[in-house]
Parts: structure tokens; sequence; C-alpha cells
């Protein structure tokens, strides 16, 4: 089984590209789509709130709470003014092509 490095610039922009395809997502929803583990990646979602590229915020749900995320309008900005161009410029799998 071949594992695939995703540097954390091509995770960025999934998060924000699942994010504005959906509207919102719950965390683990967000997580499963974009492939990332819970645990190993949950600092950079962290990170993409502090910095507010994505807004996180709470439902209640029953007698329980739902952490959801959607993406803020600076996190659009940047999504089309420095993501999209990065990997138009740097596509993924370029480091495979070069082997």
């Amino acid at each position: 089984m071949v594992h695939e490095y995703r540097d954390r610039v091509y995770i960025r922009k999934d998060v924000i590209l699942k994010l504005s395809e959906y509207g919102e997502l719950n965390q683990s929803k967000l997580m499963s789509y974009c492939g990332l583990n819970n645990v190993k990646h949950k600092g950079i979602i962290d990170d993409m709130v502090e910095k507010d590229l994505i807004v996180r915020f709470e439902e209640p749900w029953g007698n329980k709470t739902i952490i959801k995320y959607k993406v803020s309008e600076k996190g659009r900005a940047i999504f089309q003014e420095i993501l999209e161009p990065y990997e138009a410029l740097f596509p993924r799998g370029e480091a495979e092509q070069k082997k």
C-alpha cells in the first residue's frame, strides 16, 4: 500500500475546497472527506480557525454539542488569491513525476 505525503498547503486547500462545496461540515465529516486523521491533523484545522481561514462553531444536538466548520470570507479570498495559483504552479504529484 502506497501512502502519499500531502503537503500542508494542499491539506489547507482541500479543507477550504470541501467546506466551500458543502457549505458547512461537522468535524468527523470534514476529516473524512479530506482524508485526514483527527489526532494527526487537528492542529492544522485549529491553526486555520485561529488564522480566520475557517470558522468553528458549536451546534446543540440533543444532549450533545456538535462541532462544525465553514469557510470564512478571508478563507475564500486566500483560496482564490494564493492556494489555487500555488497548485497551478506546483501541481500535486510533481515530485512523483520527476522520479
